[in-house]
C-alpha cells in the first residue's frame, strides 16, 4: 500500500533517527487501516462534532424506533436508546465500528424528548422556563465481529431564563424547536434563552466528544486522523 512505502523510506532515512520521522497521522494510519467508523445517526451536529474532532467516518442512519415511554431512570434510558440504534447499524456492520448517541431533557424527572409539534414545543418551553433543567447524552460503540461494547451516559446541566410567550411563539415560528430534544437548539437560536450552563457543551449538543473520544481509543484502537 502507498502508505506503507512511505513509512519504510523514513524507517531507512539515515539523516536523522526514525522516530523523530514518523509522523503522528503516519502512525494513526497504521492503528486504524483494518478498521472502519460508522456514525449511526443522522444529525448533523452529531456529524459536525465528529469532524471537527478529526475524525474519518461514514454516516448509516439508524432504523431503530426509539420508544420514549420505557420505566428507566435518565441515565439508563438514554443508555438503552443508543443501544438500540447502534446494533441496528452493527448487524449489518459487523466489521465497522458503530457508533450512536440519543440525547433527553429531564425536567423534575419527567423526560422531555423531541416535541414534533408547535403545541408540544410551547409547552415544553414553558415548563423549562426560568428553571433548571439535566440533559443527558448516552453512547453507545460496537464493533459486532469481535462482541465488543460500551455504553456511557453524560450529564449536563442547563438553566433557562424566564422566557416570555412572545419569545417563545418566535421561536417556535423558526421551526428549529421541533426535531430537538427538550424544544431547542443551544448551539442555535436556543442559546439565547440559556442563562447558565454546568458541564460538557458539546454533550448538550447531542455527544460527548471527549468522553467518545477517549473510549475510541481506550477500548477499539481507534483515533482521530488528524
Amino acid at each position: 500500500m502507498k502508505f506503507s512505502c512511505q513509512l519504510n523510506e523514513e524507517l531507512h532515512n539515515k539523516k536523522l533517527p526514525w522516530r523523530k520521522q514518523v509522523s503522528r497521522v503516519k502512525i494513526v494510519v497504521i492503528i486504524n487501516m483494518n478498521k472502519k467508523l460508522i456514525l449511526a445517526s443522522g444529525s448533523p451536529r452529531r456529524k459536525e462534532l465528529l469532524e471537527k474532532a478529526g475524525f474519518l467516518f461514514e454516516v448509516v442512519v439508524s432504523e431503530y424506533e426509539e420508544d420514549m415511554t420505557l420505566q428507566l431512570s435518565p441515565t439508563e434510558l438514554v443508555k438503552h436508546l443508543s443501544y438500540g440504534k447502534a446494533e441496528t447499524v452493527a448487524n449489518t456492520h459487523p466489521d465497522a465500528i458503530v457508533l450512536s448517541a440519543d440525547t433527553i431533557v429531564v425536567l423534575d424527572g419527567t423526560v422531555l424528548g423531541k416535541p414534533h409539534t408547535g403545541e408540544r414545543a410551547k409547552e415544553m418551553l414553558r415548563m423549562l422556563s426560568g428553571k433548571q433543567h439535566s440533559v443527558w447524552t448516552g453512547f453507545t460503540i460496537i464493533l459486532k465481529s469481535e462482541e465488543k461494547s460500551i455504553s456511557r451516559a453524560v450529564e449536563s446541566k442547563v438553566i433557562f431564563k424566564d422566557l416570555s410567550d412572545k419569545e417563545i411563539e418566535e421561536y417556535i415560528a423558526t421551526g428549529e424547536p421541533l426535531e430537538k430534544a427538550g424544544a431547542y437548539a443551544i448551539q442555535m437560536l436556543g442559546q439565547k434563552f440559556v442563562e447558565k450552563t454546568d458541564g460538557d457543551i458539546p454533550n448538550i449538543i447531542g455527544l460527548p466528544i471527549d468522553e467518545v473520544q477517549q473510549e475510541l481509543r481506550k477500548n477499539f484502537g481507534f483515533s482521530p486522523n488528524t
